[in-house]
């Protein structure tokens, strides 16, 4: 039970900010990070703890988010049913995609290259499909209840993506203590070995896939709950699947709070960039791009594995320290 308190600390923090902030504009922030931790989560789970680095998560986050938008616009569906909705077919297209890539053996900057494909595809097809709204987008209509997953306060969206993210953190502290875990850490650290062993990588693979599919489709759905409108530029953009991707990275890749502090990273650099340089176009990548060759370079384990690297020199130092001072 020791080893959940960071978690329950951690969330419990940020339970009561809403209590204390009342600005619309920070809580907005807020909503936005915690949107993209969950997304980063969803990639950490395959590309941090299997290994298996995708570069097209856009697939799952707008297939969750188009799922549930077109349940309710088009059918009528209870916003709470397509929510549940979107994040089961998102799994869906990640079985589909792990189905495909993992038993043609992809591997490495192929596998990564392919699931970009997968991503576009969907962009492309939701571009002209008119059940999607094609150019023109798909916009939910605004209806303040709670039956309908709309609230009139930040604060009720703030707490609901927390409880998601709350949730993701759940399920990669779980991950790294169950037996699925260690089969999928051994895949990321040598297939052939783990093989060797009698692990079914094909098997792990797909699991993590739809694992990580379905938390990312998650965050596709609460999107598209909280804004109210998506198009094929938004919910397929390479923006999320960039995003999702550095979180991890820069917090600390196969970690359970890395894509948290990473995603706290990257949006406060986003939005420092564009209070240094306007809406200059493209200048949040570039700045992304920067801290991603820092991180790499000097932080190859990220934030995470740093602080813990200089807990661990300390320790050694003083330790150190003490058996020179009783020697002499």
């Amino acid at each position: 039970m020791k080893s959940v308190l960071p978690i329950v600390s951690v969330i419990a923090a940020l339970a009561v900010v809403p209590l204390f902030v009342q600005s619309n504009v920070t809580l907005n922030f807020l909503v936005v990070t915690l949107l993209i931790a969950l997304a980063g989560q969803g990639w950490n789970i395959l590309g941090g703890y299997g290994g298996q680095y995708s570069f097209g998560h856009a697939a799952y986050f707008g297939t969750g988010a188009y799922v549930t938008a077109i349940l309710q616009v088009r059918y009528g569906v209870n916003a709470w049913i397509g929510f549940a909705a979107g994040i089961a077919v998102g799994a869906a297209v990640g079985a589909i995609i792990g189905g495909l890539t993992f038993r043609s053996g992809l591997r490495g900057s192929y596998f990564a290259l392919v699931t970009l494909a997968f991503a576009e595809v969907l962009r492309i097809v939701a571009s002209v499909a008119p059940i999607t709204g094609a150019g023109v987008g798909t916009l939910i209509k605004l209806d303040l209840r709670a039956q309908a997953l709309q609230f009139q306060s930040r604060a009720a969206f703030y707490w609901l993506i927390l409880a998601l993210v709350a949730l993701s953190l759940l399920i990669a502290w779980l991950l790294e203590r169950s037996r699925f875990g260690a089969w999928l850490i051994a895949v990321r650290e040598n297939e052939d070995a783990a093989m060797a062993l009698g692990v079914d990588a094909t098997v792990v693979k797909l699991g993590a896939m739809v694992l990580s599919a379905a938390i990312t489709a998650a965050a596709g759905c609460f999107y598209a709950q909280y804004f109210l409108f998506i198009d094929a530029g938004i919910a397929y953009g390479t923006w999320i699947s960039i995003e999702a991707l550095l979180t991890p990275i820069i917090g600390g890749v196969g970690t359970v709070f890395g894509p948290l502090l990473g995603a706290l990273v990257v949006k406060s650099l986003g939005e420092g960039a564009k209070l240094v340089a306007g809406d200059a176009p493209g200048l949040d990548l570039v700045v992304y791009g920067i801290v991603l060759v820092l991180v790499i370079w000097f932080a190859p384990r990220g934030l995470i594995g740093t602080v813990a690297d200089a807990r661990k020199w300390v320790l050694h130092r003083s330790s150190r320290s003490v058996r020179e001072a009783g020697h002499g």
